[in-house]
């Protein structure tokens, strides 16, 4: 009786687990070891782009690296070709619209060959680094550096492309804050989109390419707004109270979509347009627990995705709105490493 009562008891729990990621069929692993984030798709949806700091492939901070989805890593242990020039760090790679080509962000330039030294903790805070260094690259597939978007003084990176392949949104700090600006897809006719105090990023257009939805910090006290001032001076930010906000690319039409406290972030837009997906901790005690959840445009229907491991964030669509693409340290034997995972998406 009692071995029935704890199979029963072991249906129950893993059929609440199923349901509570019901959103998430056929989940499969892509990568295997170190920190492998922010993959995103290519225009025909059969390879991502991706940043791994691996060190069984001798990496010492992120660097570049394409994925064919079919094929995914013929070996684990062997480092793949690298799009970035494996100097330097990098960060926020994405697929021009040709599928041939990835923008990404890189120090290798201006900040030497060797990987920056990340920020000591400022009173117990984590805290990023936002490297003035950092320019973004156009590379082809085999690591050729085809053209370079920017050469302003201070940070510019996190950089993603428009769906209708005209546009590029990225972050940048040349006007003393960081703020979004948008650019042709060749980098000209470069124009700020959002102005006030406050770190605005990891930004990325509607299916319809009409608009943007982004991560913000909004300092309101003076205590804030001198604290912030101070990390941005040092080249730093803590990213521990920021919501999701959407805007028209002209910065139009700015709208707060989340009000839930603490950190939300890495938002992308449902294939319909009308939903935003995130990554969230402000259910938890804990500052380092991130999952997934999805919210409409308005604000309303906030639901949970995930409840696997404690860190799933980076999510992305694929264009045909089929797959989502995500980093999680699910699975990871217990170590600190976070792969990347992909699963057939049900509404």
């Amino acid at each position: 009786m009692l071995k029935k009562l704890l199979l029963l008891s072991f249906i129950s729990l893993t059929a609440l687990g199923q349901q509570e990621e019901k959103h998430l069929k056929n989940i499969r692993q892509l990568t295997f070891g170190g920190n492998n984030a922010e993959a995103y798709f290519s225009r025909d949806d059969k390879q991502v782009s991706y940043q791994s700091d691996n060190a069984e492939w001798g990496l010492q901070c992120d660097q570049i690296f394409v994925m064919n989805l079919k094929e995914g890593l013929k070996d684990p242990k062997k480092r793949p070709q690298y799009i970035s020039t494996g100097l330097g760090r990098t960060t926020c790679a994405f697929f021009m619209p040709d599928g041939k080509h990835v923008l990404y962000a890189s120090t290798h330039e201006m900040g030497g060959h060797a990987c920056p030294v990340p920020p000591t903790a400022e009173g117990g805070k984590y805290l990023w680094p936002i490297y003035d260094s950092f320019d973004i690259y156009v590379a082809d597939l085999k690591g050729k550096i085809k053209k370079k978007l920017t050469n302003q003084p201070g940070y510019d990176a996190e950089a993603t492309v428009s769906p209708d392949g005209k546009k590029i949104v990225f972050t940048s700090t040349r006007n003393g804050d960081l703020d979004l600006y948008i650019m042709d897809i060749d980098g000209s006719n470069v124009k700020q989109i959002t102005h006030e105090l406050g770190y605005d990023g990891g930004a990325f257009f509607s299916p319809d390419s009409k608009k943007l939805v982004f991560r913000s910090s909004r300092p309101k006290t003076q205590a804030e707004i001198t604290e912030y001032k101070d990390y941005l001076s040092k080249n730093l930010v803590a990213p521990t109270n920021m919501e999701i906000y959407t805007c028209n690319i002209d910065g139009s039409d700015l709208k707060q979509i989340t009000h839930l406290g603490k950190a939300n972030w890495a938002p992308y837009f449902h294939p319909s347009g009308k939903k935003i997906i995130f990554s969230s901790n402000h259910h938890s005690d804990r500052g380092y627990d991130f999952q997934l959840y999805i919210i409409n445009t308005d604000g309303t229907g906030l639901e949970r995705i995930t409840n696997q491991s404690i860190f799933n964030a980076f999510p992305m669509f694929s264009y045909d709105g089929k797959k989502l693409v995500f980093s999680s340290n699910r699975d990871n034997g217990g170590t600190r490493d976070t792969n990347l995972f992909i699963a057939d998406w049900v509404d």
